[in-house]
């Protein structure tokens, strides 16, 4: 099976990275999880958990907190520009950053990789394999618009989480599963059912 890159940047809404996590290993995938310096920040800032940096500790961090041993989980060290999926070599089916930082998505979209995110965003973009960004920021301005303009160019998807109204949400955990399942619906990956609109 191939492998999926995801991508925590330092933006508010870690539920969505944490959700988005969760239910790709539930569905047995094979996930390269890379959490930039500002995501251990926001975690102990909003959640007040303080995330292992050491990747051994960390997956046994999400292991223990998700209560699951499906799947296969590869934790990255942030600067670990040395890591297999830096390199165009190692196979991949996709990329996802959820959630993505304005700072982010402008480094990538003018070709800077300054850690290990970016670089494997840059990977996907030159190698021609899918790039999904949800960007997490509002309101947007004419620059955070030309970046995204600039990587729907390149071959990247925008993909921001938008709650629907439509499936009725009796929750809050409802709301971010509807989004985490449509954010990866044009990957076909098959996460849970949600109440689609008919």
């Amino acid at each position: 099976m191939s492998s999926i890159v995801l991508g925590v940047t330092g933006a508010s809404a870690q539920q969505l990275a944490e959700r988005s996590l969760k239910l790709l290993l539930e569905n047995n995938n094979v996930v390269h999880l890379i959490l930039s310096k500002g995501a251990y920040n926001v975690w102990l800032a909003e959640n007040d958990i303080k995330i292992p940096i050491d990747t051994e500790k960390q997956i046994k961090f999400w292991r223990d907190r998700f209560r699951t041993d499906k799947g296969t989980l590869i934790c990255h060290r942030w600067n670990d520009v040395s890591a297999s999926i830096a390199s165009g070599s190692f196979k991949t089916k996709a990329m996802v950053i959820v959630p993505c930082t304005m700072g982010k998505i402008g480094r990538i979209s003018n070709g800077i990789a300054e850690d290990l995110i970016e670089r494997c965003a840059d990977v996907h973009l030159k190698e021609n394999r899918r790039l999904i960004i949800s960007p997490r920021e509002s309101p947007f301005n004419l620059i955070h618009l030309r970046n995204m303009t600039q990587l729907c160019e390149a071959g990247a998807q925008i993909i921001p989480c938008i709650p629907s109204w439509y499936s009725n949400p009796q929750s809050l955990d409802e709301m971010i599963d509807f989004m985490i399942v449509r954010l990866f619906d044009s990957l076909d990956y098959e996460l849970k059912d949600i109440n689609r609109w008919q």
